[in-house]
């Protein structure tokens, strides 16, 4: 898997501080992307060790409140695998912090995924310019949903994080 950027103290991928993975390789290829730099699955850097360290380094800090996976789609099917180790270490290491994801599939295309287990919440679909609204919380576009993953689960339904 390669990557473009780890960053810190990011309030506007999830709640509170968080530490973001920008991860490389995207085939939707969303109309006026914010990121489309990432778009190539062979761009960036490759996530080594090192990066890894960095990674839970900054996710460490007793003020981040979590981890953001981003993009990119770190649900890219070259992805799946290492964001989901990624996913599960953290969980371990960091229980107490919460795991959000960004991904351009919807969440009846991926729910059956290994990595579903270990998130908290889900920001699901395609970017669509044209739905565009600035009001949002934590999502580009009102056909994004930001799912309460663990709530969903439990429930059977889709069920919206609240803010």
């Amino acid at each position: 898997m390669t990557y473009h950027n780890i960053t810190t103290d990011d309030m506007l991928n999830g709640d509170g501080l968080r530490t973001v993975l920008w991860v490389s390789g995207c085939s939707h290829g969303c109309k006026e992307c914010h990121n489309p730099v990432t778009w190539d699955p062979d761009g960036g850097l490759l996530f080594d060790q090192a990066a890894r360290n960095e990674l839970f380094d900054k996710l460490g800090k007793n003020y981040i409140s979590g981890v953001t996976f981003s993009g990119g789609d770190p649900l890219y099917p070259d992805n799946r695998q290492p964001i989901t180790e990624l996913a599960c270490e953290s969980k371990q290491i960091f229980p107490q912090k919460t795991i959000w994801l960004y991904t351009g599939f919807t969440w009846e295309q991926i729910c059956q995924l290994p990595i579903i287990r270990y998130l908290d919440v889900l920001v699901d679909g395609t970017y669509d310019c044209s739905k565009r609204d600035v009001r949002l919380y934590w999502r580009g576009s009102s056909n994004q949903r930001v799912i309460d993953v663990p709530r969903t689960l439990e429930t059977g339904q889709i069920v919206l994080h609240t803010y």
